[in-house]
């Protein structure tokens, strides 16, 4: 049977560890905060929402919420957007996306500046996550495959990790922070050849195409580490699955995630570890 690498335990880890943070920078007198921005009132972002605040206020970060109407226009969002830049209070700004018909996230990211951009949705981010320098975060799902991998002190040094999928959200993000730390990542796609293969060599498995349960035991030779991030409703099951197949893949795994409970579990402690990170980096800035 496979060890059960449970997103809920890094979770407890990392909100522990930030609660300590947090009061560090209270006891400065700075207050992280975190602003939401939604526009509309769309359930899943709604949903999502609550679960950031949530997770927000358990370890002390403060949380603003700013919320369009779908009748209002894209010139409103970046005036909201550029007075969040210029707020002296404001650590984080979170972007919920897909935006409604008429407005433009591309525009939107644009004017987000780098170092309030938790979420790593902003080029600036995403060029800090390719080179390692810079303002700007890794987006919070491929930070939440890392902070995992760390947390059951799984090695990465010399390991081939087989990364399927290959989005701006996890895929691509995932294999540079992977590579930050000497491992080698492969990126198989829907165009790959042999993708099953490929999977089968690697020592670690991160699988983020989002298709239910589409990744069988066929891709994996055993004795491997798989993170799955997939997050998809079956009717079958009348709950929660992956992307990963559990019930043919576990029992060819050393470990995995489960879902729920894995890799989503983790993704709104990242986002909160982020706008914590970025309230200490301002105040080191004013020292």
């Amino acid at each position: 049977m496979a060890k059960l690498l449970s997103g809920k335990d890094v979770a407890a880890s990392l909100n522990e560890s930030l609660k300590k943070r947090v009061e560090q920078l209270k006891q400065q007198h700075i207050q992280p905060t975190l602003a939401i921005v939604r526009v509309g009132n769309d359930p899943s972002q709604c949903a999502y929402e609550r679960g950031a605040i949530k997770r927000c206020e358990t370890v002390g970060v403060t949380v603003e919420l700013h919320t369009l109407e779908t009748t209002q226009t894209q010139a409103d969002l970046l005036a909201c957007i550029q007075q969040l830049n210029a707020s002296p209070t404001v650590h984080g700004v979170l972007l919920l996306s897909p935006l409604p018909h008429g407005f433009d996230l591309h525009e939107a990211t644009a004017c987000l500046e780098p170092r309030l951009d938790v979420d790593g949705t902003t080029s600036g981010s995403l060029a800090r996550v390719f080179s390692g320098s810079g303002n700007g975060f890794a987006p919070c799902t491929a930070q939440a495959c890392m902070e995992i991998l760390h947390h059951y002190n799984i090695a990465l040094e010399g390991k081939t990790v087989a990364i399927i999928g290959r989005s701006l959200v996890v895929g691509r993000p995932v294999s540079m922070l992977l590579l930050h730390e000497h491992a080698t990542p492969i990126i198989c796609h829907s165009r790959t050849q042999k993708a099953h293969e490929l999977a089968k060599q690697a020592d670690i498995v991160i699988v983020a195409i989002g298709r239910a349960q589409a990744i069988g035991a066929e891709y994996f030779s055993g004795n491997q580490v798989v993170i799955d991030v997939g997050t998809n409703y079956s009717e079958e099951k009348q709950g929660l699955v992956g992307d990963v197949d559990f019930d043919t893949v576990e029992p060819h795994a050393e470990a995995i995630t489960p879902v729920p409970g894995g890799v989503g579990a983790v993704t709104t402690s990242v986002l909160a570890l982020h706008v914590v990170e970025a309230a200490e980096k301002r105040c080191s800035q004013q020292e």
